[in-house]
């Protein structure tokens, strides 16, 4: 029914990608969260393109980065995501950091830190918690540059050069496992062992979700319901977050009612954002050109459940062209026309104003007003 090439190149959500990468930085919104990014770095000390900044200019992944020079002029989604990473002062990569350092300052010392500890805070921030939210970033780059590598199986002439795609998968094996292992010798470093039990376990949570995600059908999609869905969006994308905002209390010693907000706030705030960035092609008003989106975006899963998977799989084949390719404005169309869209909106919004809620439990200041502006730049459109 589909391209071969199609199926493995577009199904599966890539968060590397220009159109997922802006997310909550769609036109109308880029003025808007570009100033809570910009006043939430300024309260915790530097910005958070800095807080790998060692990592990356490693030798060892500078041997890296010239090979990937190597995939200019390819299509192996690599490029795109260093791109990403590096260039789009757009791009909202590295947020979970900072929101590790904004929960860290929000929570600020417990009653049972000493004088002691309390002399090495800067900017009301412990160094143990600077460490947690640069491993946070190297978990979940590396994870974007797992995510990014192409199934060849069944590739064909026609979709491309096979040598530049195998030589690009390779690449992003190695460079993901190296940010992986810096992740990991960092995490040990933190010297507390709650916390790398939480962290190792947001790793394994990322890793079942996007196998999940990847490996499921479309019967299996649109069977989903909706606390299914947030189930598996949680494990791919709101763990890591969750897990590092409770680890970042852990290091203060905050009792396990704060830690437990704080992985609240974590978990909501990701979920929100995932379905920003999934409604993002469907909300749009203005006449950017559609290249493409995921049919695994939760306004297109709704969709399918509210049409069934009959009718569903007929919005496929009406939407497929003689050179067997999908029409995306053809199924845009189709699921803007049910209530899968409007489902999602409410859906994100919901979990805009739990994470409000949560951060709630965490004394007035700059920084819980930072976390407060972050979760209401996710419920806009």
């Amino acid at each position: 029914m589909f391209p071969a090439a199609w199926s493995r190149l577009c199904c599966r959500a890539w968060p590397s990608s220009p159109s997922r990468s802006r997310s909550l930085l769609a036109a109308s919104g880029l003025s808007y969260w570009s100033k809570v990014v910009a006043d939430a770095e300024r309260l915790v000390g530097y910005p958070t393109s800095f807080l790998s900044l060692r990592c990356l200019l490693s030798d060892e992944l500078s041997n890296v980065a010239m090979h990937v020079r190597k995939l200019i002029g390819t299509q192996h989604p690599l490029l795109n995501t260093a791109r990403g990473y590096v260039y789009d002062s757009r791009s909202n990569l590295q947020t979970r950091g900072l929101i590790v350092l904004l929960m860290s300052k929000a929570a600020g010392p417990s009653h049972a830190a000493s004088d002691l500890l309390l002399q090495d805070m800067v900017s009301g921030i412990y160094p143990s918690q600077r460490h947690l939210a640069e491993i946070t970033e190297l978990i979940h780059t590396a994870f974007l540059v797992h995510r990014g590598i192409v199934d060849l199986k069944g590739w064909t002439d026609s979709d491309g050069p096979l040598k530049d795609m195998e030589f690009g998968n390779k690449m992003a094996v190695l460079s993901g496992d190296f940010l992986l292992a810096n992740a990991c010798t960092g995490l040990a470093q933190l010297n507390n062992t709650k916390v790398v039990e939480l962290i190792s376990s947001a790793i394994g949570d990322v890793v079942q979700g996007i196998y999940s995600e990847t490996n499921s059908t479309t019967e299996e999609n649109g069977a989903l319901d909706t606390a299914a869905w947030e189930d598996r969006a949680f494990l791919s994308h709101g763990a890591l977050l969750a897990k590092s905002c409770q680890a970042a209390l852990e290091l203060a010693n905050h009792d396990k009612g704060s830690q437990s907000w704080a992985f609240k706030y974590g978990k909501h705030i990701s979920l929100g954002h995932k379905l920003n960035s999934d409604l993002q092609p469907f909300v749009k008003s203005d006449a950017e050109e559609l290249a493409s989106f995921s049919l695994c975006a939760a306004p297109v899963l709704f969709h399918q459940q509210i049409v069934g998977q009959e009718r569903w799989r007929q919005q496929l084949q009406q939407a497929t062209t003689l050179r067997n390719q999908l029409d995306y404005s053809q199924l845009l169309a189709a699921v803007k026309s049910e209530k899968g869209v409007s489902s999602a909106v409410d859906l994100c919004r919901y979990h805009g104003n739990r994470a409000l809620e949560a951060i709630q439990v965490f004394p007035s200041s700059e920084a819980r007003s930072a976390l407060e502006n972050i979760a209401s730049a996710v419920t806009r459109f």
